[in-house]
Order: structure tokens, then C-alpha cells, then sequence
């Protein structure tokens, strides 16, 4: 029960600064998963891979959750996201078998990279200057397959580079925000099947797990995140944004060190 309830904490923190920063909650599930396991002892072998399968299982709920808070808006571009989640559905299910053959220890600094990159981002408040066109569909489907294959290897939805290469193909950038709503859900799904398969029956895993993915964590973070996701929305439009990203980048910094350092 002591576990559930740290698990509901988690989510309702990833939930609140999903809503309030407009990126997905795996930048932060991610590396607390990886720190609540090495508090309960998990075997380090399989930490990494089981907070990333983890993370993704929480995306699928989450995601479903964006695309109805999302489906009404017009912005969504529905064909450029049919696209996209063709090649990301491929890629999100390749991540998981490159994963296997990547140490824990790799993966974990790759994450502390990616960590500073987001960190950096919001801090500087960088954005690509809208420059080249969308290409045709089967080079969106390979562009999707990439985004699928670098999202399911750290653990994310996707958002964090989905609105940034929409918005350098022109695409105006609320639109950008809600078709990478729903681009989401496939890279979740097909990234944690691929990771429930890899870690099948692997021995180092601790009781309650399928393949890479803890249930008890998931239960607990997908819980509280969606509620309090809503409530993060609302926060984000009454509190200063300036402020929040910069506190928040040195948060990420700071997840970032103690990554590289554990």
C-alpha cells in the first residue's frame, strides 16, 4: 500500500507539470521511476529499462486523455497525424529491441542528455525557425518512425520533438501541439508492447512486473496524472510562465546530475 500511494504522488506531480509546462509527463516519470527502484532495491540491471517501459505504459491513459481534451479542436491536422503514427507505431516498437541490446547504464546517461536538452529548451525559450515544407507521406511515415524509435527509448510521448519538428516544417504551432496530442497514443502503445515483450520472463525482474513494465507503478501514476493534468492547465494560465520554465529547467538540471552521478 506504502508503494500504491508514492506511485499516486508520482503521477499526480507528473500530471501537474504535464498541464502546467505542455510537455509530456515522462520527462519526470522516467527518472523518479528509476530512483523509487533503486530505493526498493531493484535489481540496476533492469531499473532503466523497467521506468522506460513503465513510463510508456502510463502514456497510453494519458494520451487517450489528451486526444478527448483535444478532439474538438480544429487545429489537429488528422491526415499529417495518420501519417506520423503509421512510422511512429514501426519505431516505437524498434525502440524496444534496440533497447535490449543498450546497457542501463547508456540508456541512463542518454536520458540525463536528453533531460538538459529539454532543460535548456525551455529555458531559453528556443524555437525552430519555420523553414522547409512537410514532405509526402512516405517520408512523414519515416519521420515518424524515427520520433517513435528516439521517444521509446527514453520513455516519453514525444511531444518534446514532435511540436519542434512540426513547427521547422511550418506548421503553426497550436496545431503542432495538438496533432503531437495525439501522436502520443501510438508511440505509447506500440513501445510498450515491444517492451512487455523484451522483458518476458526475464529473472532480475521484481513480482507485480510484465516484461518492463511495473503494474503497480502504472496503476498509481495513471490514477492521479490525468486529473491532475486538468488542474495544471489551469494553474498554467494563472501563474508566470517565465519563472516556472526557468525553476523548472534547473529541476531537470538537477535530474540530470543526479543521473550521471548515480
Amino acid at each position: 500500500m506504502g508503494v500504491l500511494l508514492v506511485y499516486l504522488v508520482l503521477g499526480a506531480i507528473a500530471g501537474l507539470i504535464a498541464g502546467v509546462f505542455g510537455i509530456g509527463g515522462g520527462v519526470i516519470i522516467v527518472p523518479s521511476l528509476i530512483f523509487t527502484f533503486s530505493y526498493l532495491n531493484f535489481s540496476p540491471e533492469v531499473s532503466m529499462h523497467l521506468a522506460i517501459g513503465t513510463s510508456l505504459s502510463t502514456i497510453i491513459f494519458t494520451s487517450l486523455s489528451a486526444i478527448y481534451s483535444h478532439r474538438k479542436q480544429v487545429q489537429i491536422d488528422w491526415s499529417l497525424a495518420l501519417n506520423l503514427s503509421v512510422g511512429m507505431v514501426v519505431g516505437g516498437l524498434l525502440s524496444a529491441f534496440f533497447a535490449e541490446y543498450i546497457s542501463a547504464a547508456l540508456l541512463k546517461r542518454g536520458f540525463a542528455v536528453f533531460a538538459v536538452l529539454v532543460a535548456l529548451q525551455m529555458w531559453f525559450a528556443w524555437t525552430p525557425k519555420a523553414s522547409l515544407s512537410l514532405p509526402n507521406r512516405f517520408y512523414c511515415k519515416i519521420m515518424g518512425a524515427l520520433i517513435g524509435i528516439f521517444s521509446g527509448l527514453f520513455g516519453i510521448a514525444g511531444g518534446s520533438v514532435v511540436v519542434p519538428v512540426l513547427t521547422l516544417y511550418k506548421v503553426k504551432i497550436s496545431q503542432a501541439i495538438s496533432t503531437a496530442a495525439v501522436t502520443g497514443f501510438p508511440i505509447a502503445l506500440s513501445g510498450s508492447l515491444g517492451y512487455l515483450l523484451i522483458g518476458w520472463n526475464n529473472p532480475l525482474l521484481p513480482e507485480h512486473s510484465f516484461g518492463y513494465i511495473y503494474w503497480p507503478a502504472t496503476l498509481g501514476i495513471i490514477l492521479t496524472s490525468t486529473i491532475f493534468a486538468k488542474l495544471g492547465v489551469k494553474l498554467g494560465h494563472s501563474l508566470p510562465p517565465r519563472k516556472l520554465k526557468k525553476a523548472f529547467s534547473i529541476l531537470l538540471i538537477l535530474i540530470a546530475l543526479k543521473l550521471l552521478i548515480q
